[in-house]
């Protein structure tokens, strides 16, 4: 069998728990005979990534240069998977739309506390396949996000005092993309390790790194 190459690149924003809730999924990777390794730094996207199977990021907000996402936007496009969760994936390097266009959507507002909403399948596809309806207790991220994008499970988003204007519009809470030869999966579901521990929400993660590895 040959042997696949994961990336863990991990940072940003504390609160997220990046170094935990990475070694958790490198945990699970290296149970699936992958070979890996951790950055806690984006200039890893500088070097030579070709023999890199999959990307799995967490790194929430922070700043990313215009030669280190050149250098992950072409890793992907040439067959490197890239995943993560949360504001690890969806709510990095805001002001950079090139990368956007990368995940398919952005992280845009949440309610100041947490709530407990519904996360319905809408998709045939083996990453929710089986998985139904299920509840999340945390945050529930508006997101924009491209309307290209292969939507595998939705949420509606519950009133929000604070933002009236917001209504209650069914938002994507998982979806998978392609980026040149590069599969991408993002779920916005995450914000804590208890979160990740929902049955279902792992399940759904594991699914989600096996598919997109090139």
């Amino acid at each position: 069998m040959t042997t696949k190459y994961a990336l863990l690149v991990r940072g940003g924003w504390v609160g997220h728990d990046p170094v935990a809730t990475t070694d958790r999924y490198a945990k699970f990777l290296s149970g699936e005979s992958f070979e890996v390794s951790t950055s806690d730094s984006l200039d890893v996207y500088l070097g030579d990534l070709s023999g890199v199977d999959l990307i799995v990021q967490c790194w929430t907000m922070g700043q990313i240069t215009s030669e280190q996402l050149a250098g992950l936007r072409a890793a992907v496009a040439a067959g490197t998977g890239f995943a993560g969760w949360h504001g690890g994936i969806v709510d990095s390097f805001r002001d950079q739309p090139e990368y956007h266009l990368l995940t398919g959507g952005q992280f845009i507002h949440h309610h100041k506390e947490f709530v407990t909403y519904p996360v319905r399948v809408v998709a045939d596809h083996p990453t929710v396949a089986g998985l139904g309806t299920f509840e999340v207790h945390s945050e529930q991220y508006y997101v924009h996000a491209d309307p290209g994008n292969d939507v595998l499970a939705t949420t509606d988003f519950l009133p929000d005092p604070d933002r009236p204007e917001i209504g209650t519009p069914t938002m994507p809470v998982t979806w998978v993309r392609h980026h040149g030869a590069g599969r991408v999966f993002v779920t916005t579901i995450g914000h804590r390790m208890a979160d990740l521990e929902l049955p279902a929400v792992d399940e759904m993660i594991r699914r989600g790194l096996r598919w997109a590895t090139r």
